[in-house]
Parts: C-alpha cells; structure tokens; sequence
C-alpha cells in the first residue's frame, strides 16, 4: 500500500505522537482501503483518497473523545472523504476497467482463473453497490462487509436505529434485483 507515514505532510499536529498516529496508520490502513472500495473510490485512486483520510486522522486524532470506537470514528472520516471524491468532477468523466482482454482469460491456469474469478465477483459487487444510493451503500457496507451491528451503523450515520434497518433493507432488495436481472 503506497502511502507510508513518513510522506506525510508537516501538517500533522506537534502534539500528536508520531507513534500513536503510526500504530494507527498501520492498524487501520487495509479497512480504511477496503471501506474506500466498497465506498465507491475507483481503484486507481484509493491510496490519494486513504492519505486524505489519514491526513483528517492526522489532524484530529488529539481531539478523538473515544465516545466510539476508533475503527467507527475512522469510518465516518472515510464515508465523508469518499463522498468529497465522488462529487469532484473529474472523477465523473473517468471510465476505468479491471477487464482483461479475452484471449488472456483462454491461457490461464487453474489457480489464476480462481482468482481472477474471485476478482470478478468483488468487482461486480462494487459495481453493484455504485448502483445503491449512498445511504443504502453506506448501511449495507458497515453492516453486511464489515460486521458492525446495526447501532455502531446507526451512531456513525448520525441516523435512529429504524432508519438503518430501513436503509438495509431496501439496500439488499436494490441488490437482489440487481443480481436477478443478470442470473439466468
């Protein structure tokens, strides 16, 4: 994962211990990835988008009240800084694929048609969340991928507990149709 603590910018305050951010960095890096993919960030540019997640860790991580977990409070950074970069406009305009040309798909072995397999399912479910308006996406990715309950969803959506559920619901009825449509 390109981005190190270290290129950082001396924008991180003096009074934030560079190890506490490290440990932080280092423990929260590959879910603050993961939750930027399934946030609707093009993989071209998850890592510009995770150093401006960390930036915001960086500055804020003094005033941090601990009246969630830090994993919720990260997370709610994440959703506001894809949500910025999904309405930039030049991302709008990009049209980025993962696909392979055919004739590499014919030659490969065993073990890399499983992953690429496996890749093309993940793919499909990002492409299947973009579908979802935000506030489905945000619910059924903190609920279904990353296994927080449905209050720590509801306290970092700043949403009543039914509304969640709610959101969830509708995200998984949005999903099911969805996969219908191209399931013989």
């Amino acid at each position: 994962m390109g981005h190190s603590l270290e290129a950082m910018p001396d924008s991180i305050p003096a009074s934030v211990p560079r190890r506490d951010l490290a440990r932080v960095y280092r423990e929260h890096v590959p879910y603050v990835w993961r939750s930027l993919k399934h946030l609707g960030v093009q993989e071209a540019d998850i890592q510009d988008v995770a150093h401006d997640v960390f930036l915001v860790v960086a500055r804020k991580l003094e005033s941090f009240e601990e009246r969630s977990s830090l994993k919720t409070w990260i997370y709610g950074i994440c959703l506001r800084t894809a949500a910025d970069y999904r309405g930039r406009a030049f991302r709008r305009r990009e049209v980025l694929t993962d696909e392979l040309p055919a004739f590499a798909e014919r030659s490969a072995p065993a073990e890399q048609e499983r992953e690429l397999a496996g890749k093309r399912q993940r793919n499909r479910l990002v492409e299947l969340l973009s579908g979802l308006s935000d506030e489905q996406r945000e619910v059924f990715v903190l609920y279904e991928i990353e296994e927080l309950t449905m209050r720590e969803v509801a306290d970092i959506l700043a949403c009543p507990l039914q509304t969640a559920y709610s959101r969830l619901h509708a995200a998984r009825k949005c999903l099911r149709e969805a996969m219908s449509e191209v399931t013989p």
